[in-house]
This record gives C-alpha cells, structure tokens and sequence, in this order.
C-alpha cells in the first residue's frame, strides 16, 4: 500500500510535474541556505493548499520575489505587499507575503549567527534521517523533531513555520528520507546522504 504501479511513492499522481519532482528533487539533501529558505518559504505558501498547486507556480513566485533573494526582499514593505497582491501567478495571501518578507530578515540574522543551513541541518546531525516506511499510513504529519525546529524558529522570528511545514519541508529538502521503502528513490536518495562523506 502506498506505492503506485510504477513503484514510485503513491503520492505524486500521474501529473508529470509531479513525478518530476518526485523523481528528481523532493528528498534530495539540500546544504545550500538560501535554497533551503526558498522551500521554507514555499512550504509556508502550501499551508491549507495542495503542493501541486505550489510546483504549478513555482517559477511564477521565483519572478515576483526577485528569486528569492533574501536580501533584497529584506528591504521590502506596503508597497511590494500591494504588488504582489495584484500578482494572478503567484498565491495571493496578505499574511504568507508579509511573513516571507519578515522570514527574510530572521534568515540574514541567522545567516549573520553562523549560517541558516547549519543551524537547521544540526537538527539532524548533520546526516538525512532514514525513515523506513512501508507504506504511505506510516508517515508521520510532524514528529517531536519538527516540533522542536518549528518552535526555535518561531522564536528566531519565522512565521507559517508549524511542525506540519516543518517536517513537510524536512521531507523536501532531505532531512529526513521519507521515500517509501519500496520506491526506487529511497536507496537512490539514500545513497546521495552517504556520498556526502
């Protein structure tokens, strides 16, 4: 249970957006901050929505925030609030863009304390978690671990960060393994987390 008939995590459907990323991003370890800050933020903007509906406007966010430059989204207020407002591509929501400039501002401040992936990926141990699921009912929504880093950034002032996100985003990012065991990513994904050294 839990897989498709192409052996690949149920979840992802048949759309080939999907399967794509699947296939190619969703539990690869990422080390870079700013692309970990990016996921952060797009997992936030997921939050009551479907992640399809995110990857379909993934490129679309990328052009309205200046790609996801941190520094530059810093410096922003009212009036790129009111822009992207006005932006049909992207998720229209007050609250998720006032959030992402303020998650800005916490990212340079970590940045500034030793570096956001660092801080984030000591969660960790430096090293991806190896879940080994059977089946899609195994996976957890949030664990302790996604509880803990969602109430440290709350705290570090990150907003749309609950343990859901959190662990959503640890999934995406390679934290954690969460390939099912019967999918031909998990080794693969595995294999990427061991050949770091």
């Amino acid at each position: 249970m839990g897989l498709d008939e192409t052996g690949r995590c149920g979840w992802c459907g048949t759309d080939p957006l999907y399967v794509a990323y699947h296939d190619t991003e969703w539990g690869v370890p990422e080390r870079d901050g700013r692309a970990l800050w990016e996921k952060l933020i797009l997992d936030g903007f997921q939050a009551g929505l479907s992640w399809i509906t995110i990857l379909r406007k993934r490129e679309a966010f990328r052009e309205a925030f200046e790609g996801f430059d941190p520094e530059v989204i810093a410096g922003w207020g009212e009036p790129e609030v009111a822009r992207l407002l006005g932006n049909a591509g992207i998720i229209r929501h007050r609250g998720k863009i006032e959030a992402t400039i303020g998650n800005a501002r916490a990212f340079l401040a970590m940045e500034e304390q030793g570096g956001f992936a660092d801080a984030m990926w000591a969660y960790v141990g430096h090293s991806p978690i190896q879940n080994q699921w059977q089946a899609l009912a195994e996976v957890p929504a949030y664990t302790p671990l996604s509880e803990r880093m969602s109430k440290d950034l709350k705290k570090a002032g990150f907003r749309f960060c609950g343990p859901t996100i959190v662990y959503a985003w640890m999934q995406a990012t390679g934290m954690v393994n969460d390939h099912l065991v019967g999918c031909p990513r998990h080794p693969q994904v595995a294999a990427l987390a061991m050949s770091r050294g």
